[in-house]
Order: C-alpha cells, then structure tokens, then sequence
C-alpha cells in the first residue's frame, strides 16, 4: 500500500477542544456516514513541509470523523515514463481517488510554480477511465507551502487545476510563509494562525463534501456529454418552470 501512515493521528496538540466542533457538518445531510478524503503532497525530502502540512491536516480531519488516505508518492513514475502508465503507483493513486469523497492537495512553490512532482499526480488522474471519472464532483482543498514570504501562486494554479479536473474547489485555502518556522524537532506543527487556518480549511471541507454528496452526480451531469453519448433525457423538463 502507497499510503503514508500517521504518527500519533489522534494527537492534536495545537488545536484547542473548546473551540473545535467535533463533527461540523451534523445535520446537514440524511447520510452520516464519514466522508471520504485523499491528501495528496508535493516534495520527497525528509523533512518535506508538504507532507507535514498534509499530516496535520489528516489529523484534524480524523478529529471531524473523516476517513483519511495518504498517498505516497516517492515511486510515481513520470506521466508517459511508462507504456500506458501501467505501473502499481498509478494504478493506487487512481484506485485512492476513485474512493474519495474529497481532496486536498498541498503543494510547495518552487521557482512560482507548483512542482513537477505535485504536476505528476494530477496528470496521473484522467478526467475518464473506461467510463469512470476519478476527480469528477469530488470536493477540493488547496493548500502550499514556501520557504518565503507569503505567495499564492501554487494555490492559484492549484484551483485551475481542479476546474480542469471538474472537482468543486472550496473558497477557504492554507497559504505556509516560512514553512520552516512553523513546525518543531518532530515534525508537529507550532500553535499559530497558519494552524488555525488549517483547521478552518479542513471544517469547510468536511461541511461541503457533506453537502455536495447527494447532488454530486447531479451538479457534475452535462447537456453535452449525454449528447455525445446519446443518452436521451427520459422525460420532457419544462426548464422555464424551473
């Protein structure tokens, strides 16, 4: 399995109980079960921010009753690198999206961009396999790291990306300035507003994948796709009375 586990997932030392709600999408929605969530990183250096970042937010999830997987990427082939992309870490990173409900893809910028490895995963996501659609009606969360002062460059282009992908990118997004202040010795992150935001960022997503998830196949069906395929409306809709 390509999926990162966490260290102490049920730690939460910077998030403070009293002000946190446990499960922030109760009541809005019949279907209680637990979301679904794939975290997607873009560095492979031991102490990756990316990753770190993606942890704790993993874990703040786990906290609002969200599964959580953590894909690995460390032997992601490049797109193309192999004939017909036939290699087990494609064929995982598909079978994880595929199971999601929602995303979070956290990227460093590098040189203003997000990096080429961040790029490799999403390019390994067709917008259509044999019918299915891995990254279609899925929820989405961008995050980034930088070394710098605060950009928004790779969150930027991290919300075109998921318009291609068709997935509905929530308003809120994490922005890390000087990712290497923020985390301790173990790799945890420090209380301080960027944590907070994190949090935020992970409530909204839970709330609206909560909210998307009976209408998702409906918000994401097209007049030009069933005319491609020639699936004919069942029914006459007077769309004026709508």
């Amino acid at each position: 399995m390509r999926t990162r586990t966490l260290t102490d997932p049920d730690d939460l030392p910077a998030l403070n109980p009293r002000f946190a709600q446990h499960r922030p999408a109760e009541g809005m929605s019949s279907d209680e079960a637990p979301v679904r969530i794939l975290l997607l990183y873009g560095s492979l250096r031991a102490r990756s921010f990316s990753r770190l970042s993606v942890e704790e937010a993993a874990r703040i999830l786990r906290f609002f009753g969200a599964e959580v997987r953590i894909f690995d990427p460390s032997d992601l082939p490049f797109p193309d690198q192999v004939a017909g992309d036939d290699h087990p870490a494609v064929h995982e990173l598909r079978a994880l999206s595929n199971w999601s409900e929602g995303q979070v893809w956290c990227s460093p910028e590098r040189h203003g961009q997000i990096t080429g490895l961040m790029k490799a995963q999403i390019d390994h996501l067709p917008l259509e396999i044999k019918s299915i659609r891995p990254t279609q009606g899925r929820t989405l969360a961008v995050m980034q790291v930088s070394g710098g002062s605060q950009s928004f460059n790779a969150v930027n282009t991290l919300r075109i990306l998921g318009r291609w992908m068709r997935m509905f990118t929530i308003p809120n997004q994490s922005s890390v300035a000087k990712a290497y202040l923020e985390f301790d010795e173990n790799g945890r992150m420090k209380p301080s507003a960027n944590y907070d935001r994190i949090v935020d960022v992970m409530e909204e997503l839970v709330r609206m994948t909560v909210l998307l998830r009976p209408h998702a196949d409906r918000l994401s069906d097209r007049y030009s796709e069933r005319k491609s395929a020639g699936l004919a409306m069942l029914e006459s809709v007077d769309a004026s009375a709508i």
